[in-house]
């Protein structure tokens, strides 16, 4: 059974530190990025999800409104989890919160994540960019 459930970290502190370990694990363990660009000031900001697989939390992502529109970010599943349809389900569910608002919808892709985005109906907008070390494309939904 798959369930997501959507938060602020002001009223669900303990649900932000189950999604903290998996982006400890995905970005900062896997990718080495830097602890300190991984946890922002954007953290209070945004609404965060956590997807579980039969009670277990294996994944996560956060949306927050910028100047430019609705910004997604930290899309992490965990190894043992990915390639299994899972990312796909965490992403439309925070599109089917997002697209009503008819505002932008933008995210930095990792270049490895691209062709996952695109499949979803992002684009590439603009020249590629480092971003924690790590080569991004900025993406939008058409």
């Amino acid at each position: 059974m798959i369930d997501i459930v959507t938060f602020n970290i002001k009223e669900k502190p303990d649900l932000c530190k189950l999604a903290n370990k998996i982006r400890q694990k995905v970005f900062v363990e896997e990718q080495n990025v830097d602890s300190v660009l991984e946890y922002d000031e954007y953290e209070s900001v945004a609404l965060h999800y956590l997807l579980y697989v039969e009670g277990l939390p294996v994944a996560t992502a956060r949306w927050r409104e910028t100047a430019k529109g609705i910004k997604l970010e930290r899309f992490a599943t965990l190894a043992s989890h990915r390639n299994k349809g899972l990312g796909a389900i965490l992403l439309q569910d925070i599109m089917d919160d997002n697209l009503p608002k008819g505002k932008k919808i933008y995210l930095h892709a990792q270049l490895r994540a691209i062709p996952f985005y695109e499949r979803h109906g992002f684009v590439i907008i603009g020249e590629q960019f480092i971003e924690a070390d790590i080569e991004h494309f900025e993406m939008e939904y058409r």
